[in-house]
């Protein structure tokens, strides 16, 4: 099979195509045939050597989510089988024609969203819905604060704070607020040229709920201003840095909670659990059409150092898509 091997780190030029061997499903796994996959800030990182794999494994390939049809199932696998139009997030190894996966990991595609479309849904909603609900207790009434509200998990964010009845909030560049309007954001915040944190406060005087950030750095201090009496700030990633001066006093005057949280290296058990959940109590909105995936753009495989580069320009609003069939 085709896949994106990392020979070495650096520029969206490392991003090879070789031919590698397929994988082999272990009593139960399932190996999937990719129709497509998509790019996630993760990515990037891992092609620049900042955010390996953590299970190791060799050749490098990089990649955390997928959709395609099953093409084959070990032997204790009951759930699938050869056909079923599935999805699914790993650690590694999506920018490939086949990936092998624990059976419980996957999830079926619902029934009204195209095959190469469900490739965005699996990392961006499950981030979004964990972060939110789960690790953030968000809920009907209340407000979120998210940041990167353009991005694949702000999109994601949006629809699913619309889904439970919650408000939310958002911050984007000036150029990217229509497709969060259009999505449902109760609150558009632009960072240039405006101070997002004065005029949400003027918004939201009582404070945020829960504040999902992916950017850190000079953002975690706005953050402890922004977040309500006995809220929840959880932090997914680290775009704008992993270092800043932080008021700790403000976070204990606020008896706030603040999360740190990531799902690649969560152990499978855990991994599982939240899988399952999801794919009980959110994949029905896609069919209801409450969520859908946003897409931005697609690629097809062989330019997929093309789609690197649109993502790293900060160009996407929604997800980045490339097709491998």
């Amino acid at each position: 099979m085709r896949a994106v091997v990392l020979r070495t780190h650096g520029g969206p030029e490392v991003l090879t195509i070789e031919e590698v061997d397929d994988p082999v499903p272990g009593p139960d796994e399932v190996v999937v045939d990719v129709a497509a996959t998509a790019l996630n800030r993760a990515d990037l990182l891992q092609r620049m050597g900042l955010y390996p794999d953590p299970r190791g494994r060799q050749p490098e390939i990089p990649g955390l989510e997928f959709s395609g049809t099953v093409a084959s199932v070990g032997e204790r696998v009951r759930m699938w089988q050869p056909g079923d139009r599935v999805m699914g997030i790993e650690a590694g190894g999506s920018y490939a024609e086949r990936i092998a996966t624990h059976e419980r990991q996957l999830m079926a595609v619902p029934e009204s969203i195209d095959l190469a479309d469900a490739a965005a849904i699996p990392e961006v909603f499950l981030t979004a819905w964990d972060a939110l609900v789960l690790q953030g207790r968000l809920t009907s009434g209340r407000w979120a604060l998210v940041h990167a509200g353009a991005s694949g998990v702000g999109t994601a964010a949006i629809q699913i704070a619309g889904a439970i009845g919650a408000r939310i909030a958002v911050t984007c560049s000036a150029g990217k607020a229509g497709i969060c309007e259009e999505l449902g954001a109760d609150l558009v915040l632009t960072r240039s040229p405006h101070d997002w944190l004065t005029d949400a406060l003027d918004a939201v005087p009582e404070g945020f709920d829960t504040v999902l950030d992916v950017i850190g750095g000079d953002e975690v201090d706005r953050n402890l201003q922004a977040v309500a009496t006995r809220g929840t700030i959880v932090q997914v990633g680290l775009m704008g840095g992993g270092s800043t001066k932080v008021n700790v006093g403000m976070l204990l005057g606020k008896r706030a909670t603040w999360v740190g949280t990531t799902l690649r290296t969560r152990p499978l058990e855990e991994k599982v659990a939240v899988t399952r959940r999801f794919a009980a109590e959110v994949l029905p909105l896609f069919d209801s059409g409450a969520l859908q995936p946003v897409i931005d753009s697609r690629y097809p495989f062989d330019q997929i150092a093309d789609a690197h580069r649109h993502m790293e320009a900060n160009a996407n609003a929604g997800k980045i898509v490339v097709t491998l069939r």
